[in-house]
């Protein structure tokens, strides 16, 4: 099997709920938006985020900012707010010392994830990123994965992995993808979809369990 192995983003490589809250809070705080505002925001926002919510915002709350200006303060906002532990970082690093071929594979505008991405420092050991904005597709959607594969210079027809949080997305994803699957336990695992090949805590156990795929 080829040593490829795609990871999520939010709630696997990086934690996104308290970047988001903060973000929002000195997005709110800096535009001096109303409580109401902040509170349809931190809704609408609450799962994913893109321009076209701040459209609505603007419109729901006659907002005089454009969306627009208000989109690129989330995006800048959240890149300097979201963080991604050390010791993941050093796995990664690990993982493409023994010559894996890395790659992103997350649901959201490819403005903000790629944003996300360099703030985080991920962006200097990953070979490529498939975000769904790129193609309006979203995982389990099987054009993502293989948008992946393209962009880290592989094919995914020679199989590899997918590590993530979300059963659907992530593993039903993978599966559908002909790849091997390890789940972030956490979510609710929905009835009838076929098991992860390895569960894990922590995003640092798969990378060992890889590690020990290469040995």
């Amino acid at each position: 099997m080829a040593r490829l192995a795609f990871f999520d983003l939010d709630g696997t490589l990086a934690d996104r709920q308290p970047a988001l809250s903060d973000a929002l809070t000195s997005l709110c705080r800096f535009r001096s938006l109303s409580a109401e505002a902040e509170q349809w925001l931190r809704a609408a926002l609450a799962d994913r985020a893109t321009a076209g919510d701040f459209v609505r915002l603007r419109e729901a709350f006659g907002l005089e900012v454009s969306a627009a200006d208000l989109w690129q303060e989330y995006v800048d906002l959240m890149a300097a707010a979201v963080t991604c532990r050390s010791e993941v970082l050093e796995g990664l690093a690990r993982l493409r010392a023994a010559d894996w071929t890395i790659g992103i594979i997350t649901n959201g505008a490819g403005d903000i994830q790629r944003a996300k991405l360099a703030g985080t420092g991920v962006a200097t050991l990953v070979d490529g990123v498939a975000a769904s904005g790129d193609l309006e597709i979203r995982k389990p959607d099987r054009r993502l994965f293989e948008l992946g594969a393209a962009r880290c210079g592989v094919n995914l027809a020679d199989g590899g992995w997918m590590v993530g949080d979300n059963p659907a997305g992530d593993i039903g994803g993978g599966h559908q993808a002909g790849l091997r699957t390890i789940w972030l336990r956490g979510r609710p695992w929905p009835d009838g979809l076929p098991a992860a090949h390895h569960v894990v805590d922590n995003v640092t156990d798969a990378i060992t369990i890889l590690l020990n795929e290469t040995e």
